[in-house]
């Protein structure tokens, strides 16, 4: 009975503080999704496939009318000194192209969440707050995010008022078909957060895309 009570004014004094984090961390992505709107940038792609880079390319990125981001292809690693230069030693297969495209389609609408999703999962009781593992972080979990039994981490730096970090447990067509992502945040001079490298991993194919943005321009200056 003890127990019971002293975990029932945890959930109690946690349930204000949870519901501030998730309102401000709503509000970051609002507004840096408004704020990105005035940017165009560059965005470099690796695909590896057990640690064996096997394509780079290099895209122009903005954001469409709806939000997500619209990608342009500049360059790919497609003659032999570029494979040479970027250490690529065998072509990727169109098997492991179409299986990188449904993960870095998947790790987009996690980091591209939908306006009130967060809001809504907190009030289904899906949203817990945890520490962030250092001084003036916050760690705010989120399962069934996406899928039915995913988990999302946002790192959401309290002094910045910004989100950090995300990490992400999934899968594409079952539990079993693994995928993780790992963002990391920066800001660009403004005060824009922006997702500065993204990590995808689809552990049934061994393989790993790594997007590092770049090359921030604002189209309104």
């Amino acid at each position: 009975m003890f127990a019971f009570i002293l975990s029932a004014s945890f959930v109690v004094a946690q349930a204000p503080a949870l519901q501030q984090k998730v309102a401000a961390i709503e509000a970051s992505v609002y507004k840096n999704k408004q704020m990105l709107g005035h940017y165009t940038w560059q965005q470099q792609e690796t695909i590896s496939v057990r640690g064996d880079v096997k394509k780079v390319d290099l895209y122009r990125v903005h954001l469409g009318p709806d939000g997500k981001p619209v990608k342009v292809e500049v360059s790919q690693s497609s003659s032999s000194s570029d494979q040479r230069r970027h250490g690529i030693r065998h072509r990727i297969t169109q098997d492991y192209i179409d299986y990188g495209k449904q993960i870095a389609s998947l790790a987009a609408s996690y980091t591209q969440p939908p306006a009130g999703r967060l809001k809504q999962l907190y009030a289904q009781g899906n949203v817990s707050l945890r520490s962030g593992g250092a001084p003036g972080l916050d760690a705010v979990v989120v399962t069934n995010y996406v899928k039915p039994g995913d988990s999302v981490t946002f790192t959401f730096d309290r002094a910045q008022k910004a989100v950090v970090a995300i990490q992400v447990a999934s899968y594409l067509s079952g539990p079993s078909d693994v995928v993780t992502i790992a963002a990391q945040f920066a800001k660009l001079p403004d005060g824009t957060n922006h997702v500065s490298t993204t990590t995808i991993n689809g552990q049934s194919k061994s393989l790993t895309i790594q997007d590092v943005n770049m090359s921030y321009q604002n189209l309104s200056q």
